[in-house]
């Protein structure tokens, strides 16, 4: 039989082994793991490839308009032919087009008729309006590949903000726990000399007061810890979880702070978009403009009609057959060949201020382009102080934690023995305490400055590669 110490052992190696099993089974999320998988997942990014395979493939459409239309056509009809001499017009299609001869009186004679149609029309010189209408849509296809471009690029950006949020959340949530543990060992050493009458009642209040507000911001920061981590799995595109990440990021610098972006300026991907839309904008001013010339075209008809009715039929009205075979019989063809010109010259006028519209629209674009494009040039340079003052805060945090961990042991030690008050105390634990988040954070501030200029150069290599 195992005695209670031994039992205490095995519970404890047990305890343990438990630990080191979940800690196994939950791995840790690479921000490059994340990286892929966000792209692979986020509903965004799909959104913007679909929208560039439609486009695609409505410019596989386009090209095929410049082909002649070519249209066959067959009727059979049954009714009657009778003739009548005066004006018509056939008012949306609500007439009747039946020929035949101007009797002197009406009969109800019917026959079967048939129509056989074979047309081809082609508009084979428009002043170049079907290049141009190609050329629109492939600056339209061009567009929409920046346009996913700029949202992958933007999408690596935001998940690695985000992942070094969380990461940062999830190190203030420590330092509060640990601010925790000294509040709570404070109150356990003021309870006792209060208890002894070396301390006043006062003492043992503000100890609770320091307890309540600890674990007040200890909760706050686990909350952002939560936050951070739903909005994390909402970019993976995964449910939300609990995520173990790279502690790198908290303590090692990144390899090459200096390293120059291998990516132009005009190629960000965000003003390769901003200047594509400028593209597009001005191929379809090109494309207007033909809309104020004529169209040329070739024509040709050929057909086929038969009819229960023969050629005597104006003498002779009993000259008529019902039979269905003889009247969709065709014994009458004839063809067309023709070609035509059409200019709408009123077009002119109505074309000159759509183009004049279309110049204004690119350059309203080019306005957005320059905007950016200032907006980018100074985040570079913010970039640069960001990371130098952050490098900064990396070389004098560890002073500050430890003349402030000094001072809260000095502190500790001088009030168990009654030689100081519980406000400095109090104020060491406070100094401690934000010591320790400023540790937490300072490494992680650099990498959020590097990721900074990253975003602003267009280059994602600068960190994903800085490791």
């Amino acid at each position: 039989m195992l005695n209670t110490n031994s039992k205490k052992l095995l519970l404890f190696f047990l305890s343990v082994l438990y630990v080191l099993h979940v800690q196994a089974q939950q791995q840790t999320l690479s921000i490059k793991d994340a990286e892929q998988m966000a792209l692979a997942n986020y509903a965004s990014i799909k959104s913007k490839a679909n929208q560039l395979n439609a486009s695609k493939a409505y410019l596989k459409e386009t090209k095929t308009e410049y082909l002649p239309d070519l249209n066959f056509s067959a009727q059979q009809d049954y009714g009657t032919v009778n003739g009548q001499t005066g004006p018509s017009f056939g008012y949306r299609g609500l007439s009747v087009s039946s020929s035949g001869p101007t009797l002197a009186k009406q009969n109800w004679n019917a026959a079967f008729g048939a129509l056989y149609l074979t047309n081809v029309s082609w508009d084979f010189f428009a002043f170049g309006r079907s290049k141009q209408r190609i050329g629109v849509q492939k600056t339209i296809v061009s567009r929409d590949e920046t346009d996913l471009a700029q949202e992958q690029f933007q999408h690596q950006v935001r998940v690695a903000a985000t992942y070094l949020n969380l990461l940062a959340a999830q190190q203030l949530a420590k330092a509060q726990q640990d601010n925790l543990n000294r509040a709570k060992q404070l109150q356990t050493v003021v309870v006792a000399r209060v208890k002894n009458g070396l301390n006043p009642g006062v003492d043992s209040s503000l100890a609770n007061a320091e307890v309540s507000n600890a674990k007040i911001a200890l909760t706050n920061a686990q909350q952002t810890v939560q936050d951070q981590s739903n909005q994390l799995s909402i970019y993976l595109g995964i449910a939300p979880q609990e995520f173990q990440l790279d502690s790198a990021f908290i303590t090692k610098q990144p390899n090459n702070l200096e390293a120059l972006s291998s990516v132009a300026e005009s190629d960000h991907p965000t003003l390769k978009f901003y200047q594509n839309r400028i593209n597009v904008s001005d191929q379809q001013a090109k494309y207007l403009r033909t809309f104020a010339l004529p169209t040329f075209s070739l024509f040709g008809v050929y057909q086929g009609r038969g009819s229960g009715f023969k050629s005597d039929y104006g003498t002779n009205q009993d000259s008529y057959t019902g039979s269905y075979g003889a009247g969709v019989d065709p014994t009458r063809f004839n063809y067309l060949l023709g070609v035509g010109v059409v200019w709408n010259f009123t077009s002119v006028f109505r074309t000159h201020y759509q183009v004049q519209s279309q110049k204004f629209t690119s350059q309203q674009y080019k306005n957005d382009y320059e905007l950016v494009d200032k907006q980018l040039k100074a985040q570079q340079s913010l970039a640069e102080t960001r990371i130098a003052n952050a490098l900064k805060n990396v070389n004098e945090v560890p002073v500050e934690v430890s003349a402030a961990n000094n001072a809260y042991i000095q502190k500790y030690t001088l009030y168990k023995n009654g030689l100081s008050n519980i406000v400095d105390f109090t104020q060491a634990l406070y100094t401690l305490n934000r010591a320790e988040v400023d540790k937490y954070i300072a490494l992680n501030n650099v990498w959020q400055a590097l990721l900074f200029k990253s975003a602003s150069t267009g280059d994602f290599g600068l960190f994903i590669n800085n490791f």
